[in-house]
């Protein structure tokens, strides 16, 4: 197991090795977030996949689109949690903790977001969520429709599926590569005041 002071258990590119626009890239992230986090140097690995899981990153989290951005960290945490990604669970548990002001929620989802005082509609949505993960096989027809009848649309079910689809892949390639996050996600936004 690497240590908590490393990125993942394979070797990491030096920054300085790295392609100009990625350094670039690195800046930006340092400036906005306050750190690197370890999933992009983990990624710089391989300098052309990393472009691609970038962009991918900010279309399915970032852009704006049926769900919220609260909705889609709240669907990352509950597919790590199902999933037991530590990276994950501590670097979009964080998000959740920062985009809904609320510390307590952002354990309840990472921990067990059933205890959490959410209405039916996110409930469901997580409720899918898990089970997209959990036994993907046994989606079907009955399980959109619940979702349909809480008002989501069909560009909300895709949203909810991609996000979905993209932390299992993500939290098998954060296990695979024993990754570890950063340290500092487990101070941010622990109190009321933050």
């Amino acid at each position: 197991m690497p240590s908590r002071d490393s990125v993942h258990a394979l070797p990491v590119p030096e920054e300085d090795d790295l392609d100009p626009d990625i350094r670039k890239y690195f800046d930006i992230c340092r400036e906005k977030l306050g750190l690197l986090p370890n999933v992009l140097r983990s990624y710089s690995f391989r300098p052309e996949r990393l472009r691609r899981f970038i962009d991918s990153y900010n279309e399915i989290m970032l852009s704006d689109g049926a769900l919220t951005k609260l909705e889609r960290e709240m669907i990352a945490v509950v597919v790590s949690s199902c999933n037991r990604c530590y990276y994950c669970l501590v670097a979009h548990g964080q998000q959740v903790r920062a985009l809904s002001g609320d510390p307590e929620l952002g354990e309840m989802i990472a921990l067990n977001y059933r205890v959490a005082d959410l209405d039916d509609r996110t409930m469901a949505m997580l409720d899918y969520a898990w089970a997209l993960t959990e036994a993907p096989n046994d989606i079907d027809a009955e399980d959109r429709e619940v979702l349909m009848d809480l008002g989501f649309d069909a560009n909300a079910i895709w949203e909810i599926v991609e996000t979905a689809a993209f932390f299992n892949y993500t939290n098998r390639m954060a296990h695979g590569l024993e990754m570890m996050p950063n340290s500092a996600y487990h101070r941010m936004n622990r109190s009321d005041d933050a």
